[in-house]
């Protein structure tokens, strides 16, 4: 019982510098590519995009090095719906009034956000991941950069007009008016170098140590190593997501808020099953495929359905709660 703790701890704690280390990682890329000449807008689709994301992908990574790929299919699953219920579902109840949404979110990102999940499902569906698909998954990924960057390029005279136009797509709407502030040095240069080298020995250190607890965890309690990556680890990858949108919501960036949910989630779906496909076989448990994949697919369809009036509301922010809560009884077998 003491073991136990003392791994649920590690767990814990090691998640926690995950996620830190990772925010530290993204400031400290994103200060590296304004200071090289970058434009706000490439390093929030490039970097603060990547950004968020880092912890699902870096665990999923050093999951498949210790032989536990089971975790990258119930990482990247259980993320996802996390973003969708949790996120979506919050940011929408502490929104002061009904997060509205613009017209090309709801036309292309989301279309787009719905393919990457039916393409998901139906690459796991068999219980098999190939380096085929694998490459597939991060060429269909390349190929939604370079629209999210082509269409900036097209609009980028009605950016420069009117800073407040809302017919970009929602990679076009990180706030880069929060993006760091850089100083032209190169003492400043190489201090975010070093920062941005400690940060991902940290974020390795963090990721290695949460899967290893987790798998730890799972055979002292019985419990599959891909239920709890579903759950615990899925909500603490997605504590980035959850702080950038709650607090996007807060501030009536409605845009903001759910496109870095959609965003994310099209990342996870293809660039966090993509890369791990490439360096191992990953294993598709039944257990995934029949409960998560599911419970994905649906969350992803009431999202796309709930903003077709380009409005999330309260009452739809509890609903998205409520599916949550139940994911996780139902995960767990509570209820």
């Amino acid at each position: 019982m003491d073991n136990l703790i003392v791994l649920c701890l590690i767990f814990v704690i090691s998640l926690a510098i995950l996620v830190k280390g990772s925010d530290f990682f993204t400031e400290a890329a994103e200060k590296i590519g304004l200071f090289m000449g970058l434009s706000p807008f490439i390093v929030g689709v490039t970097i603060v995009g990547v950004g968020t994301s880092m912890p699902e992908l870096i665990s999923s990574i050093i999951s498949v090095f210790q032989d536990s790929s089971e975790i990258v299919i119930a990482n990247v699953a259980g993320s996802n719906i996390a973003n969708i219920f949790l996120i979506v579902g919050t940011a929408s109840i502490v929104s002061r009034e009904a997060m509205r949404i613009t017209y090309n979110l709801v036309s292309v990102d989301l279309p787009l956000f719905v393919g990457s999940s039916f393409l998901l499902a139906l690459a796991v569906w068999d219980n098999h991941f190939s380096i085929g698909e694998a490459l597939l998954f991060i060429l269909a990924y390349l190929m939604y950069l370079f629209y999210t960057i082509k269409d900036s390029a097209e609009n980028s005279p009605a950016l420069e007009v009117n800073n407040e136009d809302e017919s970009q797509s929602s990679l076009n709407n990180l706030d880069i008016d929060e993006l760091p502030a850089i100083e032209k040095t190169p003492s400043f240069l190489i201090k975010q170098i070093i920062v941005a080298i400690i940060s991902s020995f940290v974020i390795y250190l963090g990721a290695n140590y949460t899967i290893e607890s987790l798998i730890k965890i799972s055979e002292i309690v019985n419990i599959g190593k891909e239920i709890i990556a579903v759950s615990a680890v899925a909500v603490g990858t997605s504590l980035p997501e959850f702080i950038v949108s709650v607090n996007a919501a807060l501030k009536g960036k409605a845009e903001l808020s759910v496109g870095n949910v959609v965003g994310s989630n099209i990342f996870n779906a293809f660039i966090v099953m993509g890369i791990p496909g490439l360096i191992g076989k990953l294993t598709i448990p039944d257990t995934v495929i029949l409960s998560a994949i599911p419970v994905l697919i649906a969350g992803t369809l009431l999202l796309f359905f709930a903003t077709q009036d380009n409005k999330l509301t309260k009452w739809e922010g509890w609903l998205f709660i409520i599916f949550y809560g139940w994911f996780i009884g139902d995960t767990f077998h509570l209820l």
